[in-house]
């Protein structure tokens, strides 16, 4: 018996071992990419790199143009997926349709950004006529990132407990009332982390915007003109980089890349734990 119990604990020090090397390693690793890059690229950090709208020595417009991009994927993709992320957990009820809708999801979800790139340049930029452009673009990542935001979402809505839905029910409410009232509510958190994981998808995509937004280096003016992305702009720049001074405005650019992308993700977190708070105060 103590041989045993003996070996059981050695079995999950080795355990917790080998999960705490793993994460050691792992913030080891993401802390080692983000120094560089930003040690790299802070001497070229300037308000004037930020604000001109000259591409030779500012990003401006790609900053905007990416802005643009990530606000229109969004807010066209985040209605259709969390509705449907509500019919599959709420509301289906035929096992044929569900699994066909899984089916729909998890192809998406596989499909290689080039080939949403070629769709969107055959159907968004052609077939509708908006050329390339940032609503061209937009339409297309919207279309690349539901699957993260549906996965996302149904999760989420399957940890908020039955009660709270049988509770409010209880009192009188519709089911619709419920699941706008309590159920969505409840399950924020996990949306709000749906929108970090599709955002950061939105920012690391090159090959859909090379085809569908383009590499214009002007200011947008609206979401029907072409435009550069801060990816893609990226891209030039360490393509075409011949001077000490063009890797360094590359590693300038990844640089807000990162620090846009962490500026999001302290924002999201702030919002998630402000709702678990609410939540719990209600609770």
């Amino acid at each position: 018996m103590r041989g045993n119990m003996r070996t059981r604990q050695l079995k999950d020090r080795g355990m917790y071992i080998a999960m705490a090397a793993a994460t050691i390693f792992i913030l080891a690793v993401l802390g080692f990419i983000i120094a560089y890059v930003v040690i790299q690229g802070a001497p070229g950090l300037t308000w004037t790199f930020l604000t001109s709208s000259d591409w030779r020595v500012g990003i401006w417009p790609m900053l905007l143009t990416t802005i643009y991009v990530v606000i229109v994927s969004l807010a066209v993709s985040f209605p259709i997926g969390i509705i449907t992320a509500v019919y599959l957990n709420e509301y289906a009820s035929n096992p044929k349709l569900i699994r066909a809708l899984r089916l729909a999801i998890e192809t998406l979800a596989g499909i290689p950004s080039i080939i949403y790139g070629l769709f969107g340049l055959l159907v968004f930029c052609r077939f509708f006529g908006f050329g390339q452009s940032i609503i061209a673009g937009a339409l297309t990542l919207s279309i690349m990132i539901l699957p993260v935001v549906i996965t996302s979402t149904e999760e989420a809505l399957k940890t908020v407990p039955m009660s709270f839905r049988e509770g409010s029910l209880a009192l009188g409410t519709t089911k619709i009332q419920t699941i706008r009232k309590v159920v969505l509510p409840s399950a924020m958190p996990g949306i709000i982390t749906a929108a970090i994981l599709a955002i950061g998808r939105v920012v690391g995509e090159s090959a859909p915007v090379l085809l569908t937004v383009g590499i214009a280096k002007n200011v947008p003016k609206s979401i029907m003109d072409s435009g550069r992305t801060l990816t893609i702009h990226l891209y030039y720049l360490t393509k075409e980089a011949v001077e000490e001074n063009a890797f360094q405005q590359a590693f300038a650019t990844a640089t807000i890349l990162v620090v846009f992308v962490i500026i999001i993700n302290t924002i999201t977190r702030a919002l998630t734990r402000n709702y678990e708070k609410r939540m719990g105060s209600v609770i």
